[in-house]
């Protein structure tokens, strides 16, 4: 596919595909927004917790010096720090919706795009009276439907990227919580 057919297409495609690729763009932006946002903001907050999980396994039970979320409990309260690992995870997984709503849709909002330029190539084959003109159009209609692939295959990748890096963060603060609970209780 060269600069030239692109061109043609998009000089001869419709209003609703100029919306369903502009709709499916924003997506596709949107979810790389994403991925990269939260995976800075998670691998930051692992590493400041695996550093402050490190810390406790040598013995040292001060977290004040360390970057840990956990360092706000003035005591070591079992249940307030849980209301901070909880806060953590909600802050790591903002975003998790948006790429579930995008890799779901996407292919159906593509495939609507195909499905209406396939209708205006009927309707302009009933002027016309000649089959020649379906195959390209129909061919520049399954356009819209491969973009809505597009977008959905990363959206659902990014989903679980994401949750994956946001549960071994929780198992991190999981980890801190129990090794600071039970020197309390020794």
């Amino acid at each position: 596919m060269d600069f030239q057919s692109i061109f043609h297409f998009f000089e001869n495609t419709s209003l609703i595909t100029y919306i369903v690729l502009a709709w499916l763009s924003v997506y596709f932006i949107l979810s790389f927004s994403i991925l990269f946002s939260r995976l800075m903001l998670i691998n930051k907050w692992m590493q400041d917790e695996s550093q402050a999980l490190e810390a406790l396994m040598r013995g040292e039970r001060d977290l004040s010096q360390s970057a840990s979320i956990l360092k706000k409990c003035i005591e070591i309260d079992e249940t307030k720090m849980n209301i901070y690992k909880n806060s953590v995870e909600k802050k790591a997984t903002i975003g998790l919706t948006w790429l579930s709503i995008i890799a779901s849709t996407s292919p159906f909002i593509g495939l609507f795009g195909t499905v209406i330029s396939i209708l205006e190539t009927f309707g302009g084959l009933e002027m016309q009276n000649s089959l020649s003109i379906i195959a390209p159009k129909i061919s520049e209609a399954l356009v819209a439907t491969g973009c809505g692939i597009l977008v959905a295959i990363p959206a659902y990748s990014f989903h679980l990227i994401i949750k994956r890096k946001a549960y071994e963060l929780i198992n991190i603060l999981d980890s801190e919580i129990k090794v600071l609970v039970s020197s309390t209780k020794a």
